[in-house]
């Protein structure tokens, strides 16, 4: 399950990337990201299957439940560093002005 989350995360993700029309919102740092962590659970998956071989197609639930709480846990950390890191870029400037707006 995680690896099908990060997997649906990086797609979504390239296809917001490629259809920019520009680049002020930086997806390109959360499209690598993703891309890297489907990546790495690409690989647990083969080793994993090469480890348990037919048995890796039949997961408890309590697996699967647990599984798809890590995907969901870095998809959103992966949206929290990206927005974090687009707080402090401030690439519009949209921060700024509202920490320097005088009422």
């Amino acid at each position: 399950m995680t690896l099908l989350i990060t997997v649906f995360a990086s797609v979504i993700t390239t296809v917001l990337w490629y259809n920019r029309k520009d680049d002020s919102m930086k997806t390109g740092i959360l499209l690598f990201m993703y891309w890297g962590a489907s990546l790495m659970w690409l690989v647990d998956a083969i080793f994993e299957y090469v480890e348990l071989k037919e048995e890796y197609f039949t997961p408890a639930l309590e697996d699967m439940i647990n599984d798809s709480f890590l995907g969901l846990s870095v998809v959103a950390l992966g949206l929290v560093i990206w927005v974090v890191r687009l707080l402090i870029l401030d690439p519009k400037g949209s921060v700024k002005a509202a920490l320097s707006h005088k009422e």
